[in-house]
């Protein structure tokens, strides 16, 4: 590859954002495979901790997921150890997705490769490229384009 690709998929933004995603989820997963995570584990771990106790409901949207996923992930995260589902203090039918201090301490830990694999992976761009695009990816990913998405909610 030479950086300067042609053909109708080299200018097909939809195209190099999959691209882009897949080799990054890659890397990211290698890095993470020691700490016996993956990165949407990993994602559902990072925004337990961050949060302290949240629907899976709001875990799917955040991540941009359907909640059946979601679901198990939460298991394999509670199977070990990582996460609690707790009572919801408002709804009794509810439970929320807490942190385990063994999960704390995991995401800590993981963390620490999963930036490891972001730095291997954006080597190529300087600084300010770099910052440019986590800029440009915030505003797209969190921009509130979820409504444009097919009914179906299926990827292609």
């Amino acid at each position: 590859m030479t950086g300067r690709e042609e053909g109708e998929l080299a200018g097909d933004v939809g195209f190099l954002m999959a691209r882009t995603s897949g080799l990054m989820v890659r890397i990211t997963n290698s890095h993470l495979a020691g700490h016996g995570l993956r990165v949407r584990h990993f994602s559902v771990l990072s925004y337990v901790c961050d949060r302290d106790g949240v629907s899976q409901r709001e875990i799917a949207a955040y991540l941009g997921l359907d909640p059946s996923p979601v679901v198990a992930l939460v298991d394999a995260l509670e199977a070990e150890g990582l996460v609690e589902r707790l009572p919801h203090p408002g709804d009794r039918r509810a439970r929320l997705v807490a942190p385990t201090p063994r999960g704390r301490e995991l995401r800590k830990q993981a963390k620490k490769d999963v930036e490891a694999a972001r730095e291997r992976f954006l080597e190529r761009l300087a600084p300010e490229e770099r910052d440019l695009l986590l800029v440009l990816l915030q505003r797209l990913a969190f921009s509130g384009n979820g409504d444009l998405a097919p009914a179906s909610g299926k990827d292609s």
